[in-house]
């Protein structure tokens, strides 16, 4: 049933029996019986076969989405036995929303290398509700996120604290004030802001909603990186992770605004789907929650 599996979803990926042949180095007649013999033992047809394409049929959406799961548990399951007698060892899948995937994780990632060669991590970077849901899926290993995802299939903890602060590029009129700022004085600033569904644009909703103002010139943005630059070139102003920004405020692209309640405060989670961890996982935790690791990331 495992190989069964394998073949099926890797027909259903690469929609070819050849080149699933090729994948698994069988011929395509083997392929088109292993997935013949599945489609007997569930009862139903999965694939859709013209001379031109192989696609899934409703039932096999349905099978192929269940059988990623499966596959994903059967490795973890596997690892999980080879860790009773052996060292920390083996894949890694790791999740992080974009602000702790792009600007924390790659130095703990680096010291995971240093203290433990021969883990091999893989990292995917998404929006929050993403990740949670890979890691739900089984897809993922582990995920960091923050704001509010479904967690009704997720083990979370909270694990470090992360602040966030208005900036603005240095010429900007509001810098000039030489009073402190209210959030009633940015409500009609053009804010450059991210897509609904991360982290930092969830905050953001709740710091408007906090100070009661409804700015109407919004620019959404799907990554940091490009709202930092249009920020610099004084297109808005916007809220970001003090993480991200560090580079910008050292080299004096970017200036912090300085505005009344703020710096704004937000939690960064752990989030698995398992009590059983591999000691690849076990470890990487244990790195995740060393207070004197996340001390230098401040």
């Amino acid at each position: 049933m495992d190989l069964q599996l394998q073949v099926f979803v890797t027909v259903a990926e690469k929609e070819s029996f050849s080149r699933a042949a090729e994948e698994h180095h069988m011929t395509q007649p083997a392929v088109s019986q292993y997935i013949r013999q599945f489609e007997e033992q569930i009862g139903a047809r999965l694939l859709e076969r013209t001379n031109k394409y192989v696609r899934l049929n409703k039932a096999g959406e349905i099978v192929y989405h269940h059988a990623k799961e499966i596959l994903a548990l059967y490795t973890k399951m596997q690892n999980l036995v080879d860790d009773l007698a052996n060292k920390a060892s083996g894949p890694l899948s790791i999740g992080a929303s974009y602000t702790f995937g792009e600007y924390v994780l790659p130095r703990i990632i680096a010291n995971l290398k240093q203290t433990y060669p021969d883990i091999q991590p893989t990292v995917t970077i998404g929006n929050t509700a993403t990740v949670a849901d890979l890691v739900a899926s089984h897809q993922l290993d582990i995920g960091i996120v923050e704001g509010k995802f479904n967690a009704a299939r997720l083990i979370v903890e909270d694990f470090a604290e992360d602040t966030m602060v208005i900036v603005s590029a240095t010429d900007h009129p509001l810098t000039y004030r030489k009073e402190q700022l209210e959030m009633a004085d940015l409500e009609n600033e053009t804010w450059i802001v991210r897509e609904h569904g991360s982290g930092t644009r969830e905050a953001m909703d709740n710091l408007f909603e906090q100070y009661g103002i409804a700015p109407t010139k919004l620019m959404d943005f799907s990554s940091t990186q490009p709202i930092k630059e249009s920020v610099e070139a004084g297109i808005g102003i916007s809220l970001l992770s003090h993480w991200s920004i560090k580079k910008e405020l050292k080299n004096g692209y970017l200036r912090v605004l300085d505005v009344k309640g703020l710096p704004y405060r937000r939690q960064f989670s752990i989030v698995t789907n398992t009590p059983f961890q591999t000691k690849a996982l076990e470890v990487f935790i244990d790195i995740l929650r060393t207070k004197k690791l996340l001390t230098t990331l401040n």
